[in-house]
Formats: C-alpha cells, structure tokens, sequence
C-alpha cells in the first residue's frame, strides 16, 4: 500500500461566490430538449475507459467548453456527459475533503471509482424544487421512482434511476442514480419563508436552469445577506445551506461494493479513511444501516467555506460532503457467484433512516465536532 498523507480533519478555503445569473432566461444556446428520453432505457452513453490516476476523470471540461454540440443522439449523449462531469467538478473544486478522499481510495483499490448516486437539493417553492433539477435527467433517460418523507426536517425527496445500472462507462462505471430532496417551504415559519421568496421571486424562468446553475457554480438569485441566512439557519440548516450553495451537487457517494480491493467493504473503508484522518459522520453512528441490513453507508463531514455575503460580512458555512454506499446481494441472489453478481441483484433504493442521518453531514454540530 502507497504511504498515504494524513489529512487534516477540516478544510477551509476562500470561496468568493460568483454572481448570479438570474437573467439565465435570456441565454438562447442551450438546446431544445423534448419532454421524451433522449437516452433510450436500452442504450446508455458509451464512453472510453477514464484513468483517474492523475485525477482528470475526464473532467477536462476547458477543451471542451467550446464545442458545437450537434442534434444527434450521440451530441446529445456528448452533452450529457460534459455537464454531469462539470457537476462534479464543480463540486470537487470547492471540496477539499471529496477530492483527498477519491484519490486516497484509488491510490489503494487501483481501480476506477464508480458512483452510486450524485444528491442535490432544493427549495419547494415557485418551481425550485425537486422538478428544476429532475427535469435535465428525465430528459436522458432516468426514470422516477419512490419518494421519501421527512417530517421533522420539513424534507421531501425522490430518487432517480439511470437507464441501465451495469452498462457503460461513464465515470469508470454505469450512470449514478440521482437523489434530489426539497424544502417544503410551506411548512417553515413566516420569517423563513418571506426570507425564501425574498430571493426566488422574480427571476423569470431561471428555475429551468438549475442544471446549468450546477455545472457552472453559480446561484441562480441574487448573493444572499448574513442576516438573511441566519434567519434560515435558527430553523433550518438545510435551507440555509441551499441559500448559499444552490444547485451545486450537495454529495456524490462511492459505490463500495465495486471497488475491488480489501477496502471493498464500507466496515474497512470507514476504518481506513478515519485511519488517515478524515472525520465521518457520527450521527446515529457512523454506519447508517437499513432495517433489511441490506444498504450500507457512511459519510464524511462537509468542508466550509468562507461565503462573501451581499452586506458585507464574510463568515464560514457550510459546504459538501463525500458519501459511501454498499449494497448488499438480494436474499434470492445470494447463491450467484461473484461474477454473476450485478447491480440489480443488490439492494436498491433509498432508507428514511439512513438518509435522515446522512442529512446531518453539513449539520454545525458535526462539523463543529472534534474527530473520534
């Protein structure tokens, strides 16, 4: 095994928020997509195998920024792939703890991380919720299926699936489901509230831009007050967390059960990354795990960033978090052999329990508190 740096337990790094565009309505280059799957359920993107060694991930987004994207199924495909990965880059830049701890894993498994899904979030109001973000990949081909509910968080959400879990390439593996949640905030005081539609009222059709918004960093409403996101964040972290960092990927999760080392399991890949100095997320202990035993996960605690506020005043909050999942085989596969094994013999889906918990990654609480 690689010597391996030890890492500091939080990160903390200027991010002076670029501004938003809210006249995002007014952009004319971005295609026309129609409302049925550009990406059949029988047809998933083909990609070349991606190194990550070097820690590209094909994300070498600049080269191709200035491409003309043709009407194809093959430049639609093409477009698909340049704004999911600049997703992520956008989310791997901005988190310290995320990119140290991919390189970590593949410095040891030697192999090409796959991704179990990526999560966003979202206010429910005036069109920002689940639906400006499902909308991008409904269109190449994912599919909805179940919601959860989460009460006492004022929480809703809904899990996507790709068109196909075991075929392609795509970030050295198949397409990551996608889990987006919302804000009900109808729910939320009259304060917050009035404090919410302060900033997504009146941006014209902005809201269908929340991919866009992702893939470039950006707000889609004006530069929040520190007044403004300390009124959110006496109620909920969450939405305040989602004044300051919109539509940006809120986590992606590592698929541990493809990883093909001896850390290819989430008991010793928890181990070995709070072994390098990395602190996980304790709440509820650090493995979630659901009532079938079947899914498996943990997650490291957000980094923060210094957020330049609109009235001046810059303070830290907030930012991502890396998550890992495994899945376990399905009581009627377990006979199957290991090459036999795909992904839908694993157990799918999401659990309340285990995502309530993982919410708590860009909680103060855990942030603030000392490493085990």
């Amino acid at each position: 095994m690689e010597a391996v740096v030890r890492a500091p337990a939080m990160f903390i790094f200027r991010f002076s928020p670029t501004k938003s565009f809210n006249s995002l309505s007014s952009i004319s280059f971005l295609p026309q997509l129609s409302s049925r799957s550009i990406i059949s359920s029988s047809k998933v993107p083909s990609h070349r195998s991606i190194s990550h060694r070097s820690h590209s991930r094909a994300m070498a987004v600049g080269s191709q920024t200035n491409m003309i994207v043709d009407t194809s199924a093959k430049g639609a495909e093409s477009l698909f792939r340049v704004a999911v990965r600049s997703m992520e880059k956008v989310y791997l830049d901005r988190n310290p703890t995320a990119k140290a701890v991919l390189d970590l894993v593949l410095s040891v498994d030697g192999n090409q991380i796959c991704y179990d899904h990526f999560a966003f979030r979202t206010f429910g109001v005036d069109g920002y919720g689940i639906v400006s973000v499902a909308k991008f990949f409904l269109d190449f081909g994912y599919t909805m299926m179940e919601e959860l509910r989460f009460p006492a968080k004022k929480l809703k959400a809904l899990w996507f699936a790709p068109p196909s879990y075991d075929n392609g390439s795509y970030f050295g593996g198949p397409l990551p489901r996608i889990f987006i949640s919302e804000l009900l905030v109808d729910e939320m005081s009259p304060q917050s509230q009035a404090v919410i539609k302060k900033y997504v009222k009146n941006l014209g059709n902005a809201n269908r831009y929340a991919a866009l918004a992702s893939t470039l960093g950006c707000l889609t409403w004006e530069t929040p007050s520190y007044s403004d996101y300390q009124q959110l964040a006496r109620e909920s972290e969450y939405a305040a967390w989602t004044l300051v960092n919109g539509f940006t990927v809120n986590h992606v999760t590592i698929s541990v059960h493809r990883l093909k080392s001896q850390i290819g399991n989430i008991k010793s890949l928890n181990h070995f990354i709070n072994e390098q100095g990395f602190k996980l997320n304790s709440e509820g202990g650090i493995l979630k795990v659901s009532p079938d035993g079947l899914l498996l996960q943990s997650s490291t605690v957000a980094d923060s960033t210094i957020f330049n506020f609109s009235d001046g005043v810059s303070e830290p909050v907030p930012c991502s978090y890396i998550e890992f999942a495994e899945r376990l085989v399905l009581p009627q596969y377990t006979k199957l052999t290991n090459e036999e094994i795909k992904e839908f013999h694993r157990r799918d889906g999401f659990e309340v329990g285990n995502a309530d918990k993982i919410f708590e990654s860009t909680s103060m609480d855990q942030i603030t508190r000392k490493a085990a």
